[in-house]
């Protein structure tokens, strides 16, 4: 499944969403323009390794992917549900939120893998705090998604809560399996990153709270 757009209407231009998008992208294509040996020590340095942490690489590392798919696939999820997140936070508030819940899910990575030396980018951690956001605010939202059955491709509109639900308990089940082979992650997937993100989200936004948005209705 591939969250698309939800059916809420907003009332603020996704400014801060675009900026993130904009910005992972440009850090993305930088990385495509280094060769192997350069791409290797640029990763190393600005992502986060647990066994040499450096506090700043929970920051930088948040702006780094790894292929085309984990960039793809982490800004569709970060426009599906970041819009209406900064259109009910404010921009200011939502930007504190993002980097905050990405640092939160950068820690719990490396609590749970502490002495790897394996680097973890992405802002997958960040938006996994979004989606957990989002289910508090906005439970009843319905999300256009993008479903691959067999050899068919076909779009539905689904409830934003299941959609959240089914991929948090992926996170977790997936967590625990990896356990069972080794702290380093062999799937490369940060998943306790996503599981602290999105629990991480879950409080932070009762923490900081939404503003009221007073709706402009236009009468013809």
């Amino acid at each position: 499944m591939f969250p698309l757009r939800d059916d809420r209407p907003t009332y603020s231009p996704p400014v801060v969403t675009t900026l993130l998008i904009i910005a992972c992208a440009l850090v993305f294509f930088y990385e495509l323009t280094l060769d192997a040996y350069s791409r290797n020590y640029f990763i190393t340095r600005y992502g986060t390794v647990p066994a040499h942490l450096h506090p700043v690489t929970l920051l930088t590392s948040m702006f780094l992917h790894g292929g085309w798919s984990h960039i793809f696939g982490n800004m569709l999820f970060l426009w599906a549900f970041g819009k209406s997140l900064e259109d009910a936070m404010g921009h200011t508030k939502f930007l504190s939120f993002y980097l905050l819940g990405g640092v939160i899910a950068g820690i719990a990575q490396v609590l749970a893998n502490f002495y790897s030396s394996m680097p973890t980018v992405g802002a997958s951690g960040a938006i996994a705090a979004v989606m957990g956001a989002y289910l508090i605010k906005f439970p009843r939202a319905r999300i256009h998604t993008l479903i691959f059955v067999l050899f068919f491709v076909t779009t539905t509109d689904i409830p934003a809560a299941f959609i959240l639900i089914y991929w948090f308990v992926m996170q977790l089940f997936s967590s625990y399996g990896s356990i069972a082979y080794t702290q380093v992650m062999d799937s490369g997937v940060a998943w306790f990153a996503h599981i602290g993100g999105f629990l991480a989200g879950m409080l932070l936004v009762k923490i900081m709270g939404t503003r009221n948005i007073q709706r402009r209705d236009i009468y013809w």
